[in-house]
């Protein structure tokens, strides 16, 4: 298989598929249900009927995954970095988180 990324396009973190749900939850009390597909340590991938603004910053929740240790869910400010439909209404957000929110 050849790779046809160029070095600087390589992502630096290590993506996790997670396939878990999320919501974004947006200022003026919205909620967006998502799912969150990728994650890393510095970003993460959703899927949303929603189109956020280039470099906006919306606040994401992912809860803990059901069957496991009773966790609150991850709560972040994620940067938008990207945008685009995958399928009818359906948009793949990719983005850097810029904070983990306690």
């Amino acid at each position: 298989m050849t790779d046809y990324e160029s070095p600087s396009d390589r992502r630096l973190d290590r993506r996790i598929p997670v396939g878990a749900r999320a919501r974004i939850l947006l200022d003026g009390g919205d909620i967006i249900e998502a799912e969150c597909v990728e994650l890393s340590i510095g970003g993460m991938t959703l899927r949303a009927d929603f189109v956020p603004g280039e470099s906006e910053v919306i606040q994401v929740e992912v809860p803990a995954p059901v069957g496991g240790l009773e966790r609150p869910p991850l709560v972040v400010h994620l940067q938008v970095r990207r945008c685009h439909e995958v399928a009818n209404r359906v948009f793949e957000i990719g983005g850097a988180i810029v904070k983990i929110v306690d």
